[in-house]
């Protein structure tokens, strides 16, 4: 099915310059997937639903002139997808893999996106730049890692007001729980939590937005590695 087809399921409307961005976007991916792994998924029915849908489903908690990071951003999901929308915002792209980064430098360059940098970088050393902490209105990831893990790799990038937006699979509610500590200590709280299917025959998708209601303490984030062996 057409991008533009499948979008319209999400009242996401699609104009010729952007439809012509991302059939570029995926013919890239498709090219350098072949040299470097960035994805398991090829048919290109699935890149316009499980990719490009699926990051696009965050813009209704965008606004469009928002500075956003998005971290471990693998092969520009949600950030790219967000950036060829909403051409006005300010996107920092955080990956840990320099393939990666080489791959969306040239997106960027092939697109001529503007107001948009990839980033090499692990998530818990960039934080404590005062270049990046708390600069950002928003700081999002997609299928990253366990929610109390991510508080601690995107919440140090929050200005207090901003948001986080974390994108993942299903059955999340004990995960919540056991993140709320976490997240209360980072500074946020769970303000919403949307539930919802791509399609009738794809499997259950959550978006957990995290409110950064007080500063992160600067002992946060921990150093690189600890946030994954030993969640807060």
């Amino acid at each position: 099915m057409e991008l533009r087809e499948e979008l319209k399921r999400f009242n996401i409307d699609l104009n010729e310059k952007q439809e012509n961005e991302f059939e570029r976007y995926m013919n890239l991916l498709l090219e350098w997937n072949e040299k470097i792994n960035l994805t398991a998924i090829t048919n290109p029915d699935d890149i316009n639903l499980k990719h490009f849908a699926d990051s696009l489903t965050i813009l209704k908690y965008l606004n469009k002139e928002d500075k956003i990071i998005d971290i471990g951003t693998g092969a520009g999901f949600p950030g790219i997808p967000v950036k060829i929308m909403y051409e006005n915002t300010n996107i920092t792209l955080l990956d840990s893999l320099n393939k990666r980064i080489n791959f969306l430098n040239n997106v960027i360059n092939d697109l001529k996106l503007k107001n948009i940098v990839a980033i090499h970088s692990r998530a818990e050393e960039l934080a404590r730049n005062v270049k990046y902490r708390e600069q950002y209105d928003v700081a999002v990831s997609r299928a990253v890692a366990n929610l109390s893990t991510l508080s601690e790799y995107l919440l140090p990038y929050v200005k207090v007001g901003g948001k986080c937006i974390c994108m993942k699979g299903a059955n999340i509610t004990e995960e919540m729980n056991r993140a709320k500590k976490a997240i209360n200590e980072l500074g946020g709280e769970i303000e919403t939590v949307d539930n919802f299917y791509l399609s009738e025959d794809d499997n259950e998708r959550n978006i957990i937005i995290i409110k950064k209601v007080n500063h992160t303490k600067n002992k946060y984030p921990r150093k690189a590695g600890i946030p994954s062996k030993e969640p807060l």
